[in-house]
């Protein structure tokens, strides 16, 4: 059985499931082998392009390298790559601050997160790009990952909009730090703040190159950062003063901010003849007030945002009809705000009670894949009907010869997995078990069949675990209510996600 990946031809996978009659995608020519050695799988070809100039055209000098620009860094090619994932304008970019306005950390069951990854990526992962803005570093940041069922951002911006960093990778935006380093120097901030007793330095995770931070006490606050600017500045530095939450004051160049960080990214967007055709900003704190300053923008201020930042829209933007105050909570209210700017789709599929009640006009594999993994999560935790007709239907949209390969390496029939749902029914039931995607991306390959990529990811407790999956779906020779055909399902283990027991992953 050919492996569904990069590097072998999917082409005889369909035609063994589906019949001869699927002509072989010009569009998807065999790469070389892992090894590079140009070696193939049986019946494999290469696509060879051979290019010379006419006979008769004159030799032209070769320019001098010093004429040449410098190649690209690392970084820079990074960063394009996630620049360039979208062919065209995002539909809509939502960047969102994290704490309390995409997490909710009153929330035990994640349930407005889950709603929110599971209408992402069913309905925009695609088409459009997801930027998280939070006032956390980097160790924190990945801290809250591991802890709560959070989808992979395009774009992460750390430490209060000081630090600017792309993809899965997080490569850092080399140009934002020089711009940053501008009129910037962090030991004299030091040295200034070392003369207020009433400011206690945060953790050392979260002193950052633009950002040190402290706490201070409420009723102290605005006399301390009055005294504090004005230090700095006879010292000859241009910086910002953030207070929030309460109790958080953060000291970052005039050039940072969570606002400049974004009109950063929009005014690269713009360079690029790719500019968002919507931009939804949400927050909840002082910090975040910024976001909602950025012209043509909308926003929404969750129903829990804090009292400064109700304070700012008052003073400052309470007749922009382009942002409002959500009455759901943290991202129950940033689906609220898509619903209500019009923006898309703004019905979750963990809203919508029977998934088989399909009302899509065309062909839809992210969904699909939304819609499959979250009746797994419903089937363990006997939130449907232990019903034979359920299993009647998921074997209907597995292809007789299709193959799961297990993360294991153990292949298996897609109908005997499904047979095996019998053996989990309401096995978590009662339990914090939740399944969840991330980051599925699809690509057609064929007339009438689609490569989706994308991690799956199960949450037991307080453990995650997670696999890479790449699944092969076909249209061929069915209607769209009756859903795209499961061909071929391959999942890898992710770096460090492994279960201790193989036996506990179904599918």
């Amino acid at each position: 059985m050919p492996r569904i990946g990069s590097q072998y031809l999917l082409q005889p996978i369909i035609n063994n499931c589906l019949g001869p009659k699927l002509a072989r995608p010009s569009s998807f020519p065999l790469p070389l082998s892992p090894s590079g050695s140009g070696s193939y799988p049986p019946g494999g070809e290469r696509l060879i392009l051979l290019l010379r100039t006419h006979p008769s055209s004159p030799i032209r000098p070769i320019a001098s390298a010093a004429s040449l620009p410098p190649p690209p860094t690392p970084n820079e090619v990074h960063i394009k790559v996630t620049m360039d994932r979208l062919a065209d304008a995002a539909h809509l970019m939502i960047v969102s601050d994290l704490d309390h306005t995409m997490v909710d950390h009153h929330d035990p069951e994640n349930m407005s997160l889950l709603r929110f990854n599971a209408l992402w990526e069913a309905n925009y992962r695609d088409n459009s790009l997801l930027v998280f803005s939070t006032g956390r570093s980097p160790t924190l940041y990945k801290e809250l990952r591991k802890e709560k069922p959070m989808l992979t951002p395009d774009i992460t911006i750390m430490s209060v909009g000081t630090e600017i960093t792309y993809g899965n990778a997080m490569v850092p935006d080399d140009g934002w730090v020089e711009f940053l380093n501008q009129k910037w120097d962090r030991k004299i901030v030091t040295e200034e703040t070392s003369k207020f007793p009433e400011l206690t330095l945060q953790s050392h995770t979260e002193q950052r190159p633009h950002k040190v931070s402290f706490y201070v006490q409420k009723d102290k606050a605005q006399d301390v950062i009055k005294a504090l600017a004005a230090r700095l500045e006879e010292r000859g530095l241009d910086v910002k003063i953030i207070y929030s939450g309460g109790m958080d004051l953060d000291i970052l160049p005039q050039g940072a901010g969570k606002g400049q960080a974004l009109a950063y990214l929009l005014k690269k967007f713009k360079a690029e003849g790719k500019s968002p055709n919507n931009t939804l900003v949400c927050g909840d704190s002082g910090n975040d007030a910024e976001l909602f300053s950025i012209p043509e923008v909308y926003g929404v201020m969750v129903s829990n945002a804090q009292e400064e930042l109700l304070q700012w829209h008052a003073a400052n933007a309470k007749d922009n009809s382009k942002i409002i105050h959500a009455t759901e909570r943290c991202a129950a209210g940033i689906i609220q705000a898509i619903g209500h700017f019009n923006l898309g789709p703004s019905v979750s599929p963990r809203d919508v009670t029977d998934l088989s009640d399909s009302k899509l006009e065309d062909f839809d594999p992210a969904y699909e894949v939304v819609k499959f993994n979250l009746f797994f999560e419903r089937w363990r935790r006997a939130e449907v009907e232990k019903s034979e007709l359920y299993l009647a239907n998921m074997k209907a949209v597995c292809c007789p010869s299709g193959v799961l390969v297990h993360p294991s390496g153990i292949e298996k029939l897609l109908g005997d997995c499904v047979n095996a749902f019998r053996t989990c029914y309401g096995d978590q039931q009662g339990k914090s078990y939740r399944v969840w995607v991330d980051q599925v991306l699809p690509t057609q390959v064929g007339s009438d069949s689609w490569l989706v990529k994308y991690k799956k990811w199960e949450l037991s407790g307080e453990k995650q675990k997670g696999c890479l999956t790449t699944v092969l779906l076909s249209s061929k020779g069915v209607s769209v209510p009756e859903g795209l055909t499961w061909v071929h399902v391959h999942q890898t283990w992710l770096d460090g996600a492994g279960p201790t027991d193989d036996s506990s992953w179904f599918f």
